[in-house]
């Protein structure tokens, strides 16, 4: 079977790799605590999502899911976007039979949007999962999870609302116990002081931020026994993959299905590699397959998209490109390099996955990052992105005389 290296996992999927944060999301949500994984793309958050979803279902928690890649739609105004978030937690319940949703709607007329999201979890979502149990005879909990919800930053209205009434619906619990079994887990690519435009980003404080790391050697046994089929020496050929990739998930994977792919062209299909070449056979799959000729050869968007994550703002690309080129530097030299801080050019950085915080510095994350956006695609860059600065600003000058 061949390894699946964009999208999410499918529960039974034997090339899954279990980290620190499966468990650590699952036992925060059952203990009561509000989880959110921010981080940056293809680093696992949607099958982690979805395995923590079937291990809870499997114990009877009812656990609803939200895409708000899908609701977040163009134009959208605030009372459509509330109304499809209300009513996509009503398809999940399957309740068109025991609720006429237009008619509960019409009912609500007068209350504000946010209201109308409370009064459907108060009145329906509770009251109706409240009739079933679990199989240890205790009341049903409910779990729902939020996914891309860095795309409620494209929306044109705020949305402070919508995170304070999660936070209101957990200091509801003091006084309403149904709201003990209610429990939320965000997932996107975004920092809280973006999603939040508030001062004091109550919901993020009294949250619970689940760390997804990248690949450990000790933990990609999945993926090593499923290298045993395609290649000799599948252990010391992993420890060069991780090398390469510095663990990244989807880089990893890839790496793996690039071996099965090669495998599969030869005769015997299987690679046999006399010992002590490992080493020079993965560099030459990578440098071969990824590194050269990136542009054409990134079919799955890896790498275009933390490209074009740090060249999207133009007036922010050039403080972005600063810092990697300083962070190139400090490790062509070998000195300390960049300090971290919380600066915007830093977080910013960190959502790409391009860098990584290590020992108190920045970081390249990986020899692949580093050869790809190197310090000479940073000085082209820089110079491409001053002149349509200057020539910017020239065309604007001569349309105000």
């Amino acid at each position: 079977m061949p390894y699946q290296v964009a999208g999410s996992l499918r529960n039974d999927d034997l090339s899954y790799v279990v980290r620190q944060a499966d468990d650590q999301l699952y036992a925060s949500l059952k203990a009561g605590d509000f989880c959110y994984v921010l981080n940056s793309r293809q680093m696992g958050k949607s099958s982690l999502l979805q395995r923590t979803i079937s291990r809870l279902s499997e114990e009877g928690y009812e656990c609803l899911y939200l895409d708000m890649n899908r609701l977040a739609t163009n134009n959208i105004t605030q009372e459509q976007w509330y109304k499809s978030v209300i009513f996509s937690l009503f398809h999940s319940l399957n309740l068109r039979q025991q609720v006429d949703f237009q008619k509960w709607w019409d009912i609500q007329a007068g209350t504000s949007s946010v209201q109308k999201l409370h009064q459907f979890v108060e009145e329906v979502l509770l009251i109706h999962i409240q009739s079933k149990s679990r199989k240890d005879g205790k009341a049903e909990g409910i779990f729902i999870f939020i996914d891309e919800i860095d795309s409620l930053l494209s929306l044109n209205f705020p949305v402070d609302d919508f995170f304070a009434w999660i936070s209101h619906c957990y200091n509801q619990q003091a006084d309403n116990p149904n709201f003990q079994r209610l429990g939320f887990a965000l997932f996107g690519v975004a920092n809280p002081s973006d999603l939040i435009s508030d001062k004091y980003p109550t919901l993020f404080n009294m949250g619970i931020p689940i760390e997804l790391h990248d690949f450990e050697l000790h933990e990609v046994t999945p993926l090593v026994q499923r290298l045993e089929e395609a290649i000799s020496q599948s252990k010391t050929v992993m420890r060069e993959i991780i090398y390469w990739t510095g663990g990244q998930p989807f880089l990893t994977q890839k790496l793996c299905q690039l071996i099965v792919q090669t495998a599969l062209k030869t005769s015997k299909k299987t690679i046999d590699l006399p010992r002590n070449t490992e080493a020079l056979w993965v560099e030459q799959l990578v440098k071969t397959h990824i590194i050269q000729h990136w542009e054409v050869k990134d079919d799955l968007e890896h790498l275009h998209t933390i490209r074009d994550r740090l060249l999207f703002n133009k007036q922010r690309a050039v403080r972005l490109l600063s810092v990697i080129k300083q962070v190139l530097q400090a490790e062509e030299s070998q000195t300390s390099g960049v300090r971290t801080d919380d600066s915007r050019e830093q977080t910013e950085l960190l959502l790409s996955g391009l860098v990584e915080k290590r020992d108190g510095y920045l970081k390249m994350k990986n020899p692949i990052y580093r050869s790809v956006f190197n310090s000479e695609w940073v000085s082209r860059q820089l110079t491409q992105v001053s002149f349509t600065k200057k020539f910017s600003r020239s065309l604007t000058s001569l349309s105000l005389n």
